[in-house]
Formats: structure tokens, C-alpha cells, sequence
């Protein structure tokens, strides 16, 4: 396998508990990444740690995510802080005969990088609506055009992944052999992401239907 479509995990993330579940190749770590919408980003300042959720999206190697230029998190991480984006889809919960092997079903990735600041307008733009396209592909052309003031408002961070894993699990549960005997149901309650019909602006004016890029929408 050619090194590339794989990450060679370090200490930090290499799976110990129950690594038969891990995953180290790109294939399976960016189908996990790009079926989300939310991380949560973890780093330390001043000695203290935070865990902050966001949105984010990937292109390439790269994970980018934005917010507030006043915002404390991209404040400190644009400096160049090592941080850690997590990534969680829950799929099901896993009903075992008995508490210790009752699990959930789900797919999640560490990634580690240091982040950093695009300062560039135009980057900064471009990767902007490549979030957008991600999430609604065609509104970006409908938005009115962003301000100087909107721009220099808003940072967009972005982190080349350094290292990765990916941890899956899925299936029905694993109980002890004898525990197969007992009268006590046993299975998965399948868990899923749903997207409901779009909801109107009150304030919309009269006679605008809804978009037809929002049925190409895809989550999950």
C-alpha cells in the first residue's frame, strides 16, 4: 500500500483499547470527516484546557473551520497552538444481555495538526465557499457579496492533518456465550441523521420557492 493512503499514527493516536476497531487509512478517516458537520476542537491555554465545537469542512489533507475574528479559541489558535479536532457520528445503540457488553454503535475520528490563520482575502474567500458549496452547493452564487468589514470579521483557520485514526464500531452486540441463553431481547436501536422538508423565513418574500440545491443536501 502506497504510504500516502494511509497515516502512520504515532503515540498519540495509536489505538490501544480495542484497536481491532481503528483505522488508520485516508479512505475510511475523510468518509468519517466528511459525513459531519460539527467537531469539537481541543487545545490548552495557559495550562487550561478547552474543548470547543464547530463547524468545519475538508479539502484535501486539510481541515478548515471559522468564527468570530474576536473569538478567544481562533485568537489563540491562529498563533500556531497544536490542537486535536474530534468528529462523532452515533448509529445506533447496542442493547447486550447484560450492562457491561450494552455499547453504541458509531464512527469517529482524532485528528491532530496546528492550526493556522488564512490572511490572505482571497484564500480566505475561496475557502469560504468551498464550505458553502459543501453544505448547499449553488448558494454562494445567491448570496449578496461580502463587505471588507465582514471579511476582516471573520477568521478561517486551517490545519494540515498530521496524524489521524478513525475508530468504527458496528454490528449487533457481543455478549458472553452462556449470556445467548437468557430470555432477554437483544439488538440495535439504529440511530440516523435526518434532514426535514426546509422551513420558510417568515419574512421571505411572497413567491420565492425553495432552492432546488437543498434536495442535493447531504449529511451524515
Amino acid at each position: 500500500m502506497d504510504t500516502r493512503d494511509s497515516f502512520t499514527p504515532t503515540a498519540r493516536a495509536r489505538l490501544r483499547r480495542l484497536p481491532d476497531r481503528g483505522h488508520y487509512d485516508r479512505e475510511s478517516i475523510y468518509a468519517i470527516l466528511d459525513a459531519g458537520v460539527v467537531a469539537h476542537v481541543g487545545y490548552v491555554l495557559d495550562g487550561q484546557p478547552y474543548v470547543t465545537p464547530t463547524n468545519y469542512w475538508r479539502e484535501g489533507d486539510s481541515l478548515y473551520w471559522h468564527g468570530s475574528s474576536a473569538s478567544r479559541m481562533l485568537r489563540a489558535l491562529k498563533k500556531g497552538v497544536a490542537c486535536c479536532l474530534t468528529v462523532t457520528h452515533l448509529d445506533g445503540l447496542v442493547l447486550a444481555r447484560s450492562g457491561f457488553h450494552s455499547s453504541v454503535n458509531y464512527r469517529s475520528v482524532m485528528a491532530f495538526g496546528t492550526a493556522r490563520a488564512l490572511e490572505d482575502e482571497a484564500l480566505k474567500l475561496a475557502s469560504l465557499k468551498a464550505f458553502s458549496d459543501r453544505l448547499h452547493p449553488g448558494r454562494w452564487e445567491e448570496f449578496r457579496p461580502a463587505t471588507k468589514e465582514e471579511v476582516a470579521a471573520t477568521t478561517v483557520l486551517s490545519m494540515e492533518i498530521e496524524e489521524a485514526s478513525a475508530k468504527v464500531r458496528s454490528g449487533p452486540p457481543l455478549d458472553d456465550e452462556p449470556d445467548y441463553d437468557l430470555d432477554v431481547w437483544a439488538g440495535v436501536l439504529p440511530v440516523r441523521f435526518a434532514i426535514d422538508p426546509p422551513v420558510a423565513d417568515p419574512r421571505l418574500k411572497a413567491g420565492i420557492p425553495p432552492p432546488a440545491y437543498l434536495s442535493r443536501v447531504r449529511i451524515g
